[in-house]
């Protein structure tokens, strides 16, 4: 929640992303404009320019700033880590938490421009990129495997919370209740499981299931495809 307006005399790069993100959390990316950010400030929109180009280059600094608010998770760093697969689960809980504090941001996490298209969300900075490979790497990973694993992880991450934070808005609860049985009676029977809410449970499942098979334990004695 956002506190007393700082005033244009207490603005910093911070104060307006903090701002940023509380109006996103409140109000929807789409609603964000430079004017209305300024006026939850107590600043005309003219201030902002001085720290951001324009939306655009605002709410790339917001998407950077939840992915860098991670850092200050503790469950997330390797660092005391009990092995690779104690590290990548926390780190994709750690995801979750934040996917889930800011239902309204994470969708922009997912689409807005990366630094370079090797950089994928969620995990869409260099840092957290160099992080993520050169743990992998210090668990004993070799370079290949632990790109690899960059790939599977950012696709479980991305496709699951995407999932989940579309499931946080009952905007669009009201619309099964006007399909007409006769013509879908499938999708009509199984609305309840359909909108089952998947959960810690689900969400375990499939990341224990994705670390299984990343395991390069696994990997040995494997022919390579088409070999």
């Amino acid at each position: 929640m956002s506190s007393a307006t700082p005033g244009r005399g207490q603005l910093t790069r911070t104060v307006i992303l903090r701002a940023g993100i509380d109006f996103i959390d409140r109000h929807g990316a789409r609603d964000l404009t430079m004017r209305r950010l300024g006026s939850s400030l107590g600043v005309e929109a003219m201030a902002l320019y001085h720290y951001f180009a324009g939306k655009d280059d605002l709410l790339d600094g917001i998407v950077e700033q939840v992915i860098d608010d991670l850092d200050s998770d503790p469950q997330v760093l390797a660092e005391g880590a009990d092995g690779w697969r104690d590290y990548l689960t926390r780190l994709a809980h750690g995801v979750r938490r934040m996917a889930l504090a800011h239902p309204q941001v994470f969708p922009l996490i997912a689409t807005r421009p990366s630094a370079a298209p090797w950089v994928r969300p969620p995990l869409r900075s260099v840092r957290w990129l160099e992080n993520f490979l050169a743990s992998l790497m210090d668990f004993g990973f070799d370079a290949p495997a632990a790109a690899a694993a960059y790939r599977s992880y950012t696709s479980f991450l991305l496709g699951h919370l995407l999932l989940e934070v579309a499931g946080t808005d009952d905007a669009d609860s009201a619309g099964s209740d006007s399909l007409d049985p006769t013509d879908y009676p499938t999708v009509v029977a199984l609305r309840d499981d359909l909108s089952r809410d998947p959960g810690d449970a689900d969400f375990e499942a499939g990341l224990q299931d994705l670390l299984t098979r990343l395991d390069p334990a696994d990997a040995v004695g494997r022919e390579p495809r088409g070999g």
